[in-house]
């Protein structure tokens, strides 16, 4: 059988082969050509039974071929024999038909014709029954090819016949499809092989696209042999002492469409037409990524705005019906937790750089506000919105600036934000993101890059943290265990301590030497000895701890760095399960839609089960600003000197570069050609909701916020659509990318309310949340180019990969522009890694 790949059945005949591309002899096409010559044709016929095609086929035979009348009985009845099946079958469904139908009963006394009300329990039975009909493309139609030999013909007959409209044939196909071609070849003994190998010649013929198209439109024979003609010239040849013919050549990963094959010359097919153009081949196209109509100017004020607003408008209604799916949960509960971990982040930054006048709670809610208002009104609500480390760099400059010179900081910065509001609604009016074609590959890869880095450092960075604040004694030795001890002092230094034991046991999280829930013990020996004290009751009454393992807390620093290696391994599995060769098709989708929170949920079972106190998700859980000396709206008078309102134009219009650049990068990155997005793009209507809303977020002291590349990139993949039928052997086809405004709108809220679910989140440890953050990080920088030209760099020429581009470009200049990215990429970690970290977008 063939749907686009040719399937046979195994030898012992339980089980159909894996796919593979069909290898034909090339005397096989040349006596299929003869046979379409010279045999039977009927084009458009009309026909509503098998047993009608089958008496019009005989009826119009040519003259030369024609059958004396004994033979087309004889014929006729053969050709109408019942027709025989493979299916696969699991064991319930083999015991299930161990108990015999009446119409099994009849098929015993005559296996072979076709009885008329058997065919009909056929095809309600075993057709409806049958799995492999979810494997068939919607609105396909069968064709069946029928050869063998006939010891009573003399010589072949052979017919190809197109039905006007597609016709039921009951049980004839193996599913219930309409079909519409058939061809036969019968003839005489001796030749099976040759009837065989011509059968799979012309099933071959049939499953090819540009072939169907002639077949379909063809009003004469000639045009059939025209179509096998141009079959013909696209052929290839292999060698048969250069390849074994017994050998299955597997289905590749992408094919060529067949409008790229009827406009490219058969030479350069054959120099093109063999190569891996898939993921990688498309990241690695040599056109530029996106097409221009968004950035066009049009001359007019706000010209380009009111063109994204014409472009979405139409749009709206499905950006919220296209979210009903459940992929788009799996997302939002995706996103959700790497932008709280985020925001955690970030916030903990905040607060250290500007003496908590933005913390963590500030940048709870304001990521909720800015993300939901964006979602709901910008031209690309795939966008997550985050605050960045060039903004943060600012904020700390800033807040120094201010305690230098007796400013009062929020209010200078209200006025910085306003005048970047400003100054964002003059980009957008005269419509300067058009500039943004001219961002090149170099430029998007060099900025994904970085940040995609940055992600992977910073969760490193938190990981080993952790072996600060829970030491590993790296001098622990066995045999001394009984040295081991920690006891509370709470008299002053160099006094007895007080014999109350705390954590005779070196590996517990808690020095308490007994259990809490036990009678208080009483000591005799001193008078400021009390029960058993735990290292928070020691520290609280003014005591202090003494011994060899009170700093020591071994398993948490080991259990951590292992949950955060089992998350990072297991996300990264559980997302390359969808082209897994185990479980069904709709076991494997599932798995790979929901691979993050299965890693997630896994994890914190995890360490549920071991019982350590490792470092929590913990989240503000009171509406109140961190610095009590600060309130929610700041005025933009009083504190500081009138001229304060005009020279905060100077940092404006450097903060307006930064958000400009940071803002429009990403959004070059997200509205990649490649992610096949059909609803447009919308670059100013972009930048003026973020514009808009640095004057809300200045005005309550929040942060301020721009598009974040990694955790965007990570919802756009955490929302590809695939076909959800494809043949056997196909791989399913990337369809786009599930465009709605829902997903980052779920998101944004869930963040408003994570300070009410503060008794939930505190269940999912830290180093999970890193370990995820290092698989987005990863994700991102796999999808770029510039990583595997990276790898390139370390393979031997025989062992590179067939890429599209090294075909064109020679390999010293890959290298040498691979080199240049990397030292530009060198020199970008090094600007972030300093106080001009600032300027970072510019360096871009």
């Amino acid at each position: 059988r063939w749907i686009k790949f040719e399937e046979k059945v195994e030898d012992g005949g339980v089980r159909w082969s894996t796919p593979y591309v069909p290898a034909l002899p090339l005397h096989s096409l040349f006596q299929l050509r003869t046979c379409l010559q010279k045999g039977t044709m009927l084009l458009d016929l009309d026909a509503l039974s098998f047993k009608e095609i089958i008496d019009k086929a005989l009826s119009e035979q040519p003259e030369e071929a024609e059958l004396r009348p004994e033979l087309r009985g004889r014929l006729a009845a053969l050709l109408l024999c019942q027709p025989r099946h493979q299916t696969t079958k699991s064991l319930l469904r083999l015991l299930a038909e161990l108990t015999l139908s009446p119409c099994q009963g009849r098929h015993r006394t005559q296996p072979w014709l076709l009885h008329p009300k058997c065919l009909a329990a056929a095809s309600l039975s075993f057709q409806l029954r049958n799995q492999f009909k979810k494997k068939v493309p919607p609105g396909a139609e069968a064709a069946h090819v029928a050869v063998g030999e006939v010891e009573f013909l003399e010589k072949p007959f052979t017919a190809f016949i197109r039905l006007r409209r597609g016709v039921a044939l009951g049980s004839l196909a193996e599913v219930a499809l309409p079909s519409r071609f058939l061809f036969i070849l019968l003839g005489p003994r001796a030749k099976v092989k040759a009837y065989h190998e011509v059968g799979r010649a012309m099933a071959t013929l049939l499953t090819d696209e540009l072939f169907q198209r002639v077949a379909w439109q063809a009003e004469h024979r000639e045009d059939i042999i025209a179509g096998m003609e141009a079959f013909l010239d696209e052929l290839t040849v292999l060698p048969p002492g250069k390849w074994d013919p017994s050998a299955r050549i597997p289905p590749p990963s992408c094919l060529p469409s067949p409008h790229r094959r009827t406009t490219m010359h058969p030479s350069d097919q054959q120099l093109h037409g063999n190569g891996d153009t898939s993921a990688t081949g498309d990241r690695a196209g040599l056109g530029h990524p996106r097409s221009g109509e968004e950035l066009e100017r049009t001359g007019r004020l706000f010209g380009g705005l009111l063109r994204d607003i014409r472009r979405k408008a139409p749009w709206y209604g499905s950006d919220f019906s296209d979210a009903l799916h459940p992929q788009c949960l799996s997302a939002v509960l995706y996103i959700y937790l790497a932008t709280v971990t985020n925001a955690i982040t970030f916030g903990g930054m905040l607060g250290d750089a500007t003496a908590n006048m933005q913390g963590v709670l500030e940048n709870f809610l304001g990521t909720a506000f800015a993300g939901s208002i964006f979602c709901l009104f910008s031209g690309q609500p795939l966008t997550i919105l985050s605050s960045t480390g060039p903004v943060l760099v600012f904020e700390r400059l800033l807040f120094s600036f201010s305690q230098d010179h007796s400013l009062d900081y929020l209010e200078f910065r209200l006025w910085i934000g306003l005048w970047v509001a400003f100054f964002g609604v003059v980009l957008v009016a005269t419509e300067a993101s058009h500039l943004v074609r001219y961002f090149t590959r170099f430029t998007e890869e060099g900025f994904c890059a970085l940040i995609s880095l940055i992600f992977i450092y910073d969760s490193l960075k938190k990981m080993r943290s952790l072996a600060d604040a829970f030491p590993i004694n790296w001098q622990y030795r066995l045999d001394n265990v009984t040295s081991y001890s920690c006891t509370c002092n709470l008299s002053s230094p160099g006094t007895a301590p007080a014999p109350g034991r705390v954590g005779e046991e070196p590996g517990g999280p808690e020095v308490s030497g007994h259990d809490p829930s036990s009678p208080p013990a009483l000591y005799l020996q001193h008078p400021a000895t009390l029960v058993g004290l735990s290292r928070t009751q020691c520290l609280g009454r003014g005591g202090h701890l003494l011994g060899t393992s009170c700093q020591y807390v071994p398993d948490v620093t080991l259990v951590s760095f292992l949950l955060f290696g089992v998350t990072f391994l297991s996300c990264t599995a559980f997302k390359r399960f969808r082209s897994s060769r185990y479980f069904p098709v709709a076991v494997r989708k599932l798995v790979s839609d929901f691979a993050i929170i299965l890693t997630i949920l896994a994890s914190c079972a995890i360490d549920a089960t071991l019982g350590l106190e490792t470092p929590k998700l913990l989240v503000p859980s009171e509406l109140k600003p961190t610095n009590p000396a600060r309130g929610w709206i700041i005025f933009p008078f009083g504190a500081n000197p009138w001229w304060v309102c005009l020279v905060s134009a100077v940092p404006a219009v450097l903060v307006t570069i930064l958000i400009f650049m940071d803002q429009q990068i990403t959004a070059v990155i997200l509205n990649r050609r490649e992610y096949k997005l059909q609803k447009g793009a919308g670059f100013h209507l972009d930048l003026l909701c973020v514009s808009l809303l640095m004057v809300v977020t200045s005005a309550t002291g929040l942060p301020w916020y721009v598009s974040a590349t990694v955790i965007s990139l990570a919802h756009i993949e955490s929302l590809r659509k695939e076909s959800a039928t494809s043949a056997p052997g196909e791989h399913p086809e990337f369809l786009g990318i599930r465009e709605q405004r829902l997903t980052g709108l779920a998101v944004f809220v869930l963040m408003g309310v994570s300070v009410f679910m503060a008794p939930i989140l505190k269940h999912i440890p830290m180093p999970v949340l890193y370990g995820v953050f290092l698989h987005m990080g990863v994700a991102a920088l796999n999808s770029i180019q510039l990583t595997d030209r990276v790898w390139l760099l370390l393979m031997p020429a025989k062992h590179q990969p067939d890429l599209p581009y090294l075909r064109h470009v020679p390999l010293r200049r890959v290298h040498l522009f691979t080199v240049i990215q990397l030292l530009c990429l060198a020199l970008l970690w090094v600007i972030k890694s300093t106080m001009a970290a600032i300027i970072f977008p510019v360096m871009v």
